[in-house]
């Protein structure tokens, strides 16, 4: 059975000026979200953003190509009203975070693990004031209160619009410092995505490409790249 897609009704999209930021109309009529809330954005560069994704819909309106719509949804209708339980779940990645759990063998493995993970994790402790703990093998590692502390803080910092990006951030790396890398232009954004594969490149190198896991690292990736697009579209100047 098919699902019909709402129509094209308007003929322009335009960002505009609303009091507390910016609104999108479609021919003078303001964009709502899906829970009827007014979506209105931090920034114009935001707004234009949305208003072009709207303008480059044709006869049928396919969320699919609107990332930004959908994201601007998310922080409105999910994380602003429950923003202090999102960055509670975000900042829980930190104390298991990817960077910390490194392979046991091969040595090849443990040198690339090192040589991509260790400059991140230093980083973060001369910027961040974070200092995990490294582990061989999947034991856990407990963390330091005041690291956690640290970490659910600057979390609990960003504001809804960033924080739904940062979700995406987290969730798509694993990894609540390499998220906290992307948002503060550690390296390239594509760089800090492929720090954050090192294990997956390493299964593929050596025993070949499965095509279903290829597909779905790949919309990872598009979702990684795009979410830091919206944090940094989201930040005022």
């Amino acid at each position: 059975m098919s699902i019909l897609k709402p129509k094209r009704f308007w003929k322009e999209a335009t960002p505009e000026p609303v009091e507390n930021g910016w609104q999108v109309a479609l021919d003078g009529r303001p964009v709502r979200t899906p829970a009827k809330r007014l979506m209105v954005l931090p920034t114009q560069e935001l707004a234009q953003a949305v208003a072009s994704e709207w303008d480059a819909q044709e006869a049928e309106i396919d969320p699919s190509v609107m990332p930004f719509t959908r994201m601007s949804n998310s922080a409105l209708d999910k994380v602003a009203v429950q923003h202090d339980a999102v960055a509670e779940m975000l900042a829980e990645y930190g104390g298991s975070d990817l960077l910390c759990y490194r392979a046991t063998h091969p040595q090849a493995l443990i040198s690339r693990q090192a040589d991509a993970w260790d400059p991140v994790l230093d980083w973060a402790a001369q910027n961040l004031g974070i200092q995990l703990q490294v582990v061989s093998g999947v034991m856990p590692v407990v963390q330091s209160q005041a690291d956690l502390t640290q970490m659910q803080q600057l979390v609990q910092q960003l504001d809804d619009f960033r924080l739904a990006a940062f979700h995406d951030l987290v969730s798509m790396s694993g990894s609540l410092i390499l998220a906290f890398a992307a948002v503060r232009n550690f390296s390239e954004t594509e760089y800090i995505w492929q720090v954050s594969r090192v294990d997956e490149t390493w299964q593929a190198e050596q025993w070949g490409v499965d095509e279903e896991a290829a597909a779905q690292a790949e919309y990872k990736r598009q979702e990684f790249l795009h979410a830091k697009r919206f944090f940094d579209l989201s930040s005022p100047a």
